[in-house]
């Protein structure tokens, strides 16, 4: 098995607070309110926070389509989004700030699971639930901003990482969810996945004119620097960042 553990982080003035902020939340939610439940009391549970697409078409609990994606399935559901979002949220979160970070990925989510609803989701009326459509949403803005970003790769029988360009890792998960979507039926809302992605590709764009480019330089065998790019490039400040 081989699965994603890292990037190349960037160090900018903005802290991302945020990303483990909504990490710690999924967290809390997952182990305070839905483990333990009996399968019944969970039904009742998600009847009142999952985003049903029979409801929402209705519009009826239209807060549902915030409050699924702090809801999952299974502890290996939570686990494998909250990854994620530690690995592609916090270069987001430093580029753009906290306070735009949160309705970024807020907004990310809410399109994602409309995407499900109008698509896919009302032939069956199952609720939906977790954090990967506005995860999604910064895979695709990830893409757009950091695509010669390098993700740090761990294979579960050899100890010592490697690393891939995040354009190659990216493109493997899309061929993913297309392939999700062509396969069998299963218990995933591969479009939540497409359109939280289309999301950020649009919002990735209109982050890269409208705040700093960073722009990976790779130098030999040195470690990946990073140089903060004006939109003037007669005015840049250089700045160096971490692997």
């Amino acid at each position: 098995m081989i699965f994603p553990i890292g990037d190349d982080n960037i160090k900018g003035k903005v802290k991302p607070i945020f990303t483990y902020v909504f990490i710690a939340v999924n967290i809390f939610i997952y182990f305070m309110f839905q483990s333990g439940l009996s399968m019944e009391q969970e039904g009742v549970f998600f009847d009142g926070y999952a985003a049903n697409p029979c409801e929402i078409t209705q519009w009826n609990s239209l807060h549902t389509l915030i409050t699924s994606m702090f809801l999952h399935g299974s502890v290996t559901h939570l686990l494998g989004n909250m990854l994620y979002l530690w690995i592609f949220g916090d270069n987001i979160e430093t580029t753009i700030g906290n306070f735009r970070y949160i309705l970024f990925y807020l907004a990310g989510g809410v399109v994602a699971a409309l995407s499900h609803v109008l698509i896919d989701g009302n032939a069956e009326c199952i609720p939906m639930v977790g954090a990967s459509g506005a995860i999604s949403a910064l895979i695709g803005a990830y893409l757009v901003m950091f695509p010669r970003s390098r993700i740090k790769m761990l294979f579960i029988l050899s100890p010592r990482p490697f690393f891939i360009p995040a354009f190659l890792f990216i493109g493997f998960w899309i061929y993913q969810q297309f392939s999700g979507i062509l396969g069998a039926p299963d218990s995933v809302a591969y479009w939540a996945h497409l359109g939280g992605l289309g999301f950020g590709v649009i919002m990735g764009f209109y982050f890269k004119t409208r705040y700093p480019k960073i722009e990976p330089v790779v130098q030999g065998h040195q470690k990946i620097l990073y140089k903060t790019v004006k939109k003037n490039p007669q005015r840049f400040n250089n700045r160096f960042f971490n692997t």
